[in-house]
């Protein structure tokens, strides 16, 4: 039989004969009244079921998480709070829920044993909300880059180059693990695994984004990214997706505009296409934040917070200058802040992004011209021989949501930098090619998709807003 959206009988004008609906019981009152939710909006749908003629066996049936249909007629409601309800004329139970078993209870948890619990959170109203939000933004990155006339492209997720020069790769191995066949050194002869190579799963699409870029103009990536860092934060996941835009002959102010035109679209259209879960997430932050110290609450509600974003433009700053206010800063001064900014050349942390962003400049900030010393092997030098053409841009609450750059285009500078941090300049000839084969300034950056719907729903730890996070120790569903 087919069914109708609760979101598209919520959102009716009139009432409607002989509706069916499908969904999972959240409540069940009196005998009587019946709240159904189909996962299509945050809001649940009301049942009133004739119960004098319904048998008692059913009835005893209806427990949260059970599984329904109802088909009836959708009438004005008699009581608050809806505008709409089903007047039930039959209803099947299409799987039952042990009401003594079943974890998603009608009442607050806490999002630690919600995590415990993954498979089963997209149930509850807040994991509803943030997964409905995900889809929309992803969406969104997908429209706005075919809008602009970018092509996506597929890099490989299983690599034998560590972009990020960090080392902190998963392996992908068909050998052994206990047994390993060794060469004449006696160390792992990889030659004999599968690709005949030591190979990892990527910590980005980038290097191979840009042979792509060198052809096609424009292009981006979307898609899953791994890191084996060892980090058990709020912020941290070894299994992430990241977007990665990346543009022939532009330069780094280009790279600017378009990161920032880019977030501003996709927060708006999430805006625009997700009002009530971003409202009821609006809620949920602003209850949490009446728990806290009034000197650790937030200044912004989460609607403010993004329509902050949007109505801001995003204050470029060079490094030299940033570091210049934080060094002249009163949480500097004081000894307020966990990591001391003493002199130039350090690496930012968390919270020195955040007073650049919330205290001092109150605007999204962009930070560019990084020291070379502390960014990656792949971005342009500039002439004075100590920076280079790198970006990141800072976000309240958050810190650094993108990090990008213009990069190094030049092979004479490009092999000199390979040689200083001991890379195996064979592991990269293909992308030297790219500088020896009508090589062009080009430009892009990263962004990684679950700090964006961490910014955007207003949640605090990047582990409720992946459905299976996987952390160290970790990897249970």
């Amino acid at each position: 039989m087919k069914h109708t959206k609760i979101k598209d009988l919520l959102n009716s004008t009139k009432p409607i004969d002989d509706v069916i609906v499908k969904g999972w019981v959240r409540t069940f009152r009196n005998n009587q009244f019946l709240a159904i939710n189909d996962g299509s909006v945050i809001h649940n749908i009301q049942a009133v079921v004739d119960f004098e003629n319904t048998p008692a066996e059913t009835l005893k049936r209806l427990t949260t998480g059970a599984a329904v249909m109802v088909k009836g007629n959708l009438a004005e409601s008699q009581g608050a709070g809806q505008k709409f309800e089903i007047q039930v004329k039959q209803l099947e139970i299409l799987g039952d829920s042990d009401p003594e078993k079943f974890p998603m209870q009608p009442k607050k948890h806490s999002l630690e044993f919600l995590r415990e619990n993954a498979h089963l959170r997209v149930r509850t109203n807040v994991f509803g909300a943030i997964m409905r939000v995900r889809s929309v933004l992803s969406f969104a990155i997908h429209q706005y880059f075919q809008e602009k006339g970018f092509v996506y492209v597929n890099t490989p997720i299983i690599t034998g180059s560590d972009a990020e020069g960090a080392g902190e790769m998963f392996q992908v191995t068909s050998l052994p693990i206990g047994n390993p066949p060794l060469n004449e050194e006696g160390k792992i002869d990889y030659k004999q695994d599968f690709f005949g190579k030591e190979t990892n799963l990527t910590v980005s699409g980038q290097l191979e984004g840009e042979t792509f870029a060198m052809a096609l103009g424009q292009i981006y990536t979307f898609g899953p990214t791994f890191r084996a860092e060892n980090s058990n934060t709020s912020r941290h996941l070894a299994e992430f997706w990241m977007v990665e835009p990346e543009v022939a002959f532009n330069n780094l102010d280009d790279n600017m505009d378009l990161a920032e035109d880019f977030i501003q679209y996709v927060i708006k259209y999430a805006l625009d296409k997700c009002p009530d879960d971003l409202a009821f997430l609006n809620q949920r932050l602003a209850d949490e934040e009446k728990t806290k110290p009034t000197a650790e609450r937030s200044e912004l509600g989460l609607l403010e917070k993004l329509n902050f974003v949007l109505e801001n433009n995003f204050k470029r700053v060079s490094y030299t200058e940033a570091i210049d206010i934080l060094k002249n800063s009163k949480p500097n001064k004081n000894k307020k802040f966990n990591y001391i900014i003493e002199e130039w050349g350090a690496d930012l942390q968390s919270e020195h992004e955040r007073y650049l962003v919330e205290k001092h400049f109150k605007c999204p900030v962009i930070l560019f011209d990084y020291p070379a010393k502390i960014k990656a092997f792949y971005m342009r030098l500039n002439d004075d021989k100590k920076t280079v053409r790198a970006m990141d841009i800072l976000f309240p609450g958050i810190g650094e949501i993108v990090g990008g750059s213009e990069r190094e285009e030049r092979l004479d500078v490009l092999l000199e930098k390979i040689a200083e941090l001991g890379i195996d300049e064979k592991e990269l000839w293909w992308y030297l090619d790219t500088r020896r084969f009508g090589s062009a300034t080009h430009a892009g950056f990263g962004l990684g998709f679950e700090r964006l719907v961490l910014f955007v729903t207003g949640m605090t730890n990047i582990r409720d807003v992946i459905p299976f996070p996987r952390t160290p120790q970790s990897a249970e569903f």
